[in-house]
């Protein structure tokens, strides 16, 4: 799957590729003169970091002044980075989609602070409370309360509609409005918003508004495009418990939530981009993007600590805070705002300072190096803003260095909580079936070779044995390790299997046995309890608000759907260990038992 093993030569990560001429600034003052020393500074941090690819741009008041490539785009075949290699921006899409948000805010069909639900009905939250509180702009500004669940979109194939159907299911960890959780999910929602009040899907949507305008013609949205071009990244990392270097697969499935991260672009097309965004929305001699929204997205709508004054004594970043679509805060005593991007092998920033108009994109390839982009972008404002430089690179290599050795360390001494000399509770049979979550999805456990295969979400291995009915996947390099406690109802069946998945145990449940139709109307019925009640059994059809199937129903009392379970018998949601089960007696069914742990109960059909 990978190549083969090579070693590392640091000495041959040198300041290579692309490099365009360097103008000067309206002022005079000579960007060159500026940056000088800044290439032995990236030579120096490519080689001490065992970095990949690098790309920085500038661009000031409305030009690209500087476009550079360090290192390599195509790491293997030694391809340089251009203005023109395309990179996944990965979260840097967030803005894009906060400002088509903002164009329908514009145009009535949209509000920032009044409940979503006004404008989009169809959206749901988790409980009403949430339903006639949940902003756009708390969406947009990670202020919902509810956690990131990035596990629902990874590696999944759900549409955007799917996702945003899903959001009822995402249970409030905070308050509204109380703290920053970052939740990538809410940006799909409001990606389909955007489609439902449009009538176009959010990718038609900013093409038209904003790509096209803005001349960002090499501006895609899938891998599968990206490829089709001449000059485009491919992720390379290093490997968690060396320095080698190695090639990994492209993320793709990213179209279910293109809104928060699907936009591809690359440093000559993002340039345009900065400069509409530095210019209050002008591009060239039009408006392109509306002011208005610019400075929504601009105002802060929730703070966030000063993470890293308090805990590490570095007060060069002051009062974070997060509007829609990015962050500010003050930089040694300059306005910057900003966001990052980050998916598998491939990481960017996209910053500028409003009051100076000068703004920097920086693209980094592999996992390793993800921190440098912000970096290299604190580097380049210091050095333009003929500022000491802070030793960022150091710092964050020194942290990163003892991450990877504690993580390896932590690796060697994985498994010692495991309890010798236990078995599975069932033969390995009986573990195999799909578990499904109403927000995860499907979990598909199947058996091969005598051993349990795990199937969640793209991601297939085999697992293992651990202790009692637990059972593990590999540690993957890129997935990680899975760990799947299964869990048995009243009856002995094994009907639950549990994960640690974001931040929260899910627990999912063995998908029901299909139930057919002509099984059904043969069941239902009148039947008459011991006591001489009547209760009707009846075939209900799926409403949207009440699933259809097979249903007790008890006058004045709430209905009980059965859920099939093996043969004649099926269970309750309500109650675990009670089992419901018709007797068929010379091909008539006559009558239905109530098995609970207190006894059977026989209600004779009428």
């Amino acid at each position: 799957m990978y190549p083969s093993k090579k070693s590392v030569l640091l000495t041959l990560i040198l300041v290579l590729g692309f490099t365009m001429p360097v103008r000067s600034q309206d002022k005079g003052t000579d960007i060159s003169q500026k940056l000088q020393g800044f290439d032995a500074f990236m030579e120096k941090t490519m080689k001490e970091w065992n970095a990949v690819g690098i790309g920085v741009g500038i661009v000031v008041n409305d030009k690209l002044v500087f476009a550079k490539g360090y290192g390599y785009r195509d790491y293997e075949k030694k391809l340089p980075i251009t203005t023109n290699t395309l990179f996944p921006i990965a979260s840097n899409t967030k803005l894009f989609t906060s400002v088509a948000a903002g164009f329908l805010v514009e145009e009535g069909k949209l509000t920032w602070d009044r409940p979503v639900r006004e404008s989009v009905p169809s959206i749901q939250f988790y409980d009403n409370y949430l339903n006639t509180t949940i902003t756009v702009r708390d969406m947009l500004g990670h202020r919902t309360g509810i956690t990131r669940h990035d596990t629902i979109w990874y590696k999944s194939t759900y549409t955007t509609k799917e996702l945003f159907e899903r959001l009822k299911y995402l249970e409030p960890k905070e308050p509204p409005r109380q703290l920053y959780l970052y939740n990538n999910m809410m940006y799909a929602g409001v990606g389909y918003a955007i489609e439902l009040q449009s009538g176009k899907t959010w990718a038609e949507f900013v093409r038209e508004r904003i790509l096209k305008p803005l001349e960002m013609k090499s501006t895609v949205y899938s891998i599968a495009d990206m490829v089709k071009a001449q000059d485009y990244g491919v992720p390379f990392t290093e490997k968690r418990d060396s320095m080698e270097i190695y090639k990994i697969p492209y993320y793709e499935d990213t179209e279910g939530l293109a809104a928060a991260g699907a936009i591809i672009s690359n440093i000559e097309d993002l340039s345009h981009w900065l400069t509409a965004l530095m210019n209050q929305g002008k591009y060239g001699s039009k408006q392109i993007l509306p002011p208005k929204t610019l400075q929504a997205t601009l105002e802060p709508a929730i703070s966030l600590p000063n993470t890293l004054g308090e805990t590490r004594g570095w007060w060069e970043i002051l009062n974070r805070a997060y509007g829609m679509g990015r962050q500010t805060f003050s930089y040694r005593g300059h306005l910057l705002t900003l966001h990052g991007g980050d998916l598998p092998g491939f990481h960017s920033q996209v910053s500028f300072m409003p009051n100076e108009r000068i703004g920097v994109i920086v693209f980094v390839i592999g996992n390793h190096t993800a921190p440098l982009y912000n970096a290299i972008t604190y580097n380049v404002y210091e050095r333009l803003l003929g500022m000491n430089q802070t030793p960022w690179t150091d710092r964050l290599l020194e942290i990163r260095l003892k991450n990877k050795k504690a993580g390896m360390e932590a690796r060697s001494k994985a498994g010692a909580g495991r309890v010798a000399n236990t078995k599975a509770s069932h033969p390995l049979q009986d573990y195999v079936g799909e578990y499904e979550h109403p927000a995860y999805g499907i979990l598909k456990i199947g058996i091969k070779d005598n051993t349990l295969q795990f199937d969640f979400h793209k991601m297939r291995f085999p697992m293992t044995h651990f202790h009692y009915d637990r059972f593990d996947t590999p540690d993957d390099e890129q997935d990680g390790k899975w760990s799947v406690n299964f869990a048995t109802n009243p009856q002995g069946d094994i009907d639950k299997a549990t994960m640690s998945l974001d931040e929260a145990e899910a627990s999912f449940v063995r998908r029901a046995q299909a139930l057919d139709d002509a099984v059904a109307q043969r069941l239902a019925g009148t039947y008459e309890t011991p006591s001489g009640g009547k209760f009707q059994v009846v075939v209900k059809p799926d409403s949207g608000q009440k699933p259809g199937g097979l249903y007790l129903v008890f006058p004045g009392a709430p209905e009980q759907k059965l859920v099939p379970y093996k043969g004649l018998k099926f269970r309750v949601q309500e109650f675990a260990d009670v089992i419901i089960e018709f007797v068929e007696e010379n091909g008539q069914i006559t009558a239905l038992k109530q098995i609970e742990p207190s006894g059977e109960y026989v209600s004779k059909r009428k």
